[in-house]
């Protein structure tokens, strides 16, 4: 993966493998405003835009000091033409960093682990191989994607497993334990040496998730849930484990499954999301996730110590930072958002709010070969 974060929605499953799961879009240059554009009208145009470009369907809710916008575009069922709806479900891909980091953050807040701890502290003897060193990587390296640990879906024979169309159909049901996908990565030669350089890698959070149980005792969906779900009364949230279908009401999600997104389009709804465990598994709604950014930032889920520690960036490139599972944007007309994008087959997600929870932002394109995530986000905030 380049180091410069990328737009899932090219590429979260063609023509980069290593990005599928990934990482937040980079919002696109242009506009202008303050961040509240009031009518919604460039947002709408920039959705409309990502259909007329070749996404099947997007799903639109924003909330602001006016109250919730949705909008739709395009359609959910290519078959039956049905439209999407502002109430879909759909799978977030890597958003569950976010929510991932968080349950990491309380329980350091708890005094149950430290972010200075190492990895082999909790998972002794994994991360070995090849130039991996789990005695030399902390928790906050996993978090903030310092470790240089490799990206476990850059691997070649993974991306053809599990990626383009030889491959997905016949593996599209497999279950894969977190522990195979942290051998993948240990196969290969670490990026860099831990906190010599910055990387995103899906195997960071397939890490942080197994010490989540690791210190817990319990599968890190369940502390989702109970810690951030529940509590927040997310009612269109899941984390699905090896369940292969996604909850009603929802669409359904489209691929290419080739290198260079060309190609026919298959449904790609279904398959078993052990693929991602706590990189990327996790299924939500619109309304959920805005929630959720919105209680996050404004101290509902952590006490000021840990967001501190979590809103602390490591320089992605000169518009954006990465925290602990959460990325700070600043927009070309100076308003500055926070959230995570996230990309798997068929979907591909961004949710963003201002850090006073005032305005947030929460959408999905049920086709992962087209669109840009970063010009919807640039019209929500910037405007015409």
């Amino acid at each position: 993966m380049r180091k410069r974060m990328r737009t899932t929605a090219v590429a979260a499953v063609a023509v980069g493998l290593s990005v599928a799961l990934a990482a937040p879009a980079v919002a696109a240059p242009g506009g202008s405003g303050a961040g509240d554009t009031g009518d919604h009208r460039a947002t709408r145009r920039a959705v409309q835009a990502a259909v007329a470009g070749g996404v099947p369907g997007v799903t639109v809710r924003a909330d602001d000091r006016r109250g919730a916008w949705t909008t739709t575009a395009g359609v959910g069922d290519l078959r039956t033409e049905r439209k999407r709806s502002p109430q879909d479900r759909y799978r977030v891909g890597s958003i569950t960093k976010t929510f991932v980091a968080t349950v990491l953050l309380q329980l350091e807040a708890e005094g149950k682990l430290s972010l200075d701890d190492t990895v082999d502290t909790w998972l002794p003897g994994l991360v070995t191989g090849n130039g991996h060193d789990g005695t030399r990587i902390t928790l906050r390296q996993l978090l903030n994607h310092t470790s240089g640990v490799f990206n476990y879906t850059a691997d070649e024979d993974f991306g053809r497993t599990y990626f383009l169309k030889e491959g997905f159909f016949e593996h599209r049901y497999d279950t894969l334990a977190p522990e195979e996908l942290v051998r993948i990565a240990t196969s290969h030669e670490p990026d860099f040496a831990p906190g010599a350089g910055w990387n995103y890698s899906n195997t960071n959070y397939v890490l942080a998730g197994m010490v989540i149980e690791k210190a817990t005792g319990r599968p890190y969906g369940e502390e989702v849930r109970r810690r951030v779900i529940a509590p927040l009364h997310l009612t269109g949230t899941s984390v699905p484990g090896t369940r292969t279908g996604v909850p009603g009401p929802s669409s359904r999600a489209y691929g290419k499954l080739t290198r260079d997104g060309s190609g026919p389009v298959h449904d790609v709804t279904r398959l078993n999301p052990s693929m991602a465990f706590s990189a990327g598994e996790m299924i939500s709604d619109s309304k959920d996730l805005g929630r959720f950014y919105r209680a996050l930032l404004t101290g509902r889920l952590l006490p000021r110590e840990q967001l501190d520690e979590m809103t602390d960036t490591v320089a992605v490139d000169a518009r954006n930072g990465y925290g602990l599972g959460l990325m700070k944007t600043e927009l070309s007309c100076g308003v500055t958002v926070w959230g995570h994008g996230g990309g798997i087959h068929g979907s591909a997600s961004e949710a963003v709010t201002t850090e006073d929870g005032r305005h947030s932002l929460a959408f999905n394109f049920n086709g992962d070969w087209s669109g840009d995530p970063g010009a919807v986000i640039e019209a929500e905030y910037c405007g015409d």
